[in-house]
């Protein structure tokens, strides 16, 4: 199934803050969660997601900080600010309503083929 772009761009912020909900992660993890959690629907690449964290970063949603671990290259982990929390849960409502209504408004029709 391909998902429209629009609708991808859409749900961006919300699915960045959400994979750091559970804690700090780097960009490519981030791909990668997204990428799993949804069944392999979405599969953002690193041209889409870097942006979308460096603009979320500069709104104040998220703090980063650059590792180096012993073994491997450097990374920049984000992590999320009180800020990105408040952000995240206003996001939670205003998809949770788009979803409600949709439910509401195809559940009296049959599925179309």
């Amino acid at each position: 199934m391909k998902i429209d772009k629009e609708l991808i761009a859409a749900s961006t912020t919300p699915l960045i803050l959400s994979v750091l909900l559970e804690g700090e992660s780097y960009g490519y993890e981030i791909i990668k969660k997204v990428k799993e959690a949804s069944g392999a629907t979405i599969d953002w690449s690193e041209g889409m997601v870097y942006p979308a964290l460096r603009r979320l970063e500069d709104q104040g949603l998220l703090e980063a900080r650059w590792v180096t671990p012993e073994s491997g290259r450097r990374r920049r982990y984000y992590s999320l600010t009180p800020k990105g929390r408040k952000a995240l849960a206003a996001e939670r409502q205003a998809w949770l309503s788009v979803h409600s209504t949709l439910t509401r408004l195809w559940r009296p029709h049959p599925w179309p083929a």
